[in-house]
């Protein structure tokens, strides 16, 4: 394979850009009408790890009681290119899932980026958040730490360990390299606590666990479980298997997404 030649101007090649998936330019790309439910929350997502946090916080809420998250849950197909329809980027312009739109307030509140939905759903129901100023900060860490880290694991790691058209040693070297580091500075931090703000369950290991306690549990990326050697991570792992024997994340992990085809291209 010869070196790829850098040009001194990157120009789109029209060749590789696709009506459903990568292109250089934002926006909506067709006319849709998204479905709208009787719940107060409408949610547009998918079972991806950034998706099943939303559903594992709505279930969550369920399972202690709060009827006000009632919620309607429609799938938004990324292979279809149906975060590109026009009521989806009028709720999220970034075109990505999940996102998600309160109507018990008026006017209504969208609400995009899966951290985001989380720490506005906790806020909201004044559950799953800490309510010291101390506390609360160190879970903003995590929080912020997880949507600085995980495009390492996904984009980086898994894209190119799993994805791509052919394995290549220098991204995958070093993308392994970093989530590495990640894996063992979750190992050390769980080390003397069961979740990640210690003895209370959070929002913090509900954003982080969708990436890094299914990776440890061989759910992303094929064999990439073993490729990194998580079990060697034991302190993660039991977080892993702690937040998998949740009766909630049971319930986010099996519910089914509603199709939506109310839409046209």
């Amino acid at each position: 394979m010869s070196e790829y030649q850098i040009p001194k101007i990157w120009e789109v090649d029209p060749a590789k850009e696709s009506p459903l998936g990568n292109q250089s330019v934002a926006g909506s790309r067709f006319e849709q009408h998204l479905p709208i439910g009787d719940k107060p929350l409408q949610v547009y997502s998918l079972g991806t790890p950034n998706g099943i946090k939303v559903a594992i916080m709505l279930e969550e809420l369920k399972a202690v009681g709060v009827e006000e998250a009632a919620y309607d849950l429609y799938k938004i197909d990324i292979s279809k290119g149906e975060q590109f329809g026009s009521d989806f980027v009028n709720i999220n312009p970034n075109s990505k899932i999940p996102a998600m739109v309160d109507y018990s307030v008026e006017p209504p509140i969208t609400v995009f980026e899966s951290a985001s939905i989380l720490l506005y759903l906790a806020e909201k129901f004044q559950k799953f958040i800490p309510t010291t100023l101390s506390k609360k900060t160190e879970m903003m860490n995590w929080l912020f730490w997880q949507t600085g880290a995980a495009p390492f694991l996904g984009g980086g790691f898994g894209h190119f360990y799993h994805y791509a058209p052919f394995a290549q040693e220098y991204p995958i070297d070093r993308y392994t390299m970093e989530v590495k580091r990640q894996l063992d500075l979750l190992d050390k931090h769980l080390a003397t606590r069961d979740y990640i703000l210690g003895e209370s369950y959070s929002i913090a290991d509900m954003v982080i666990w969708p990436w890094y306690g299914r990776l440890a549990l061989g759910e992303l990326y094929g064999s990439a479980d073993e490729f990194l050697q998580v079990k060697n991570y034991q302190n993660l792992m039991a977080w892993a298997k702690r937040i998998n024997e949740r009766p909630a994340v049971k319930e986010a992990l099996a519910i089914e997404y509603r199709t939506i085809d109310s839409y046209s291209i």
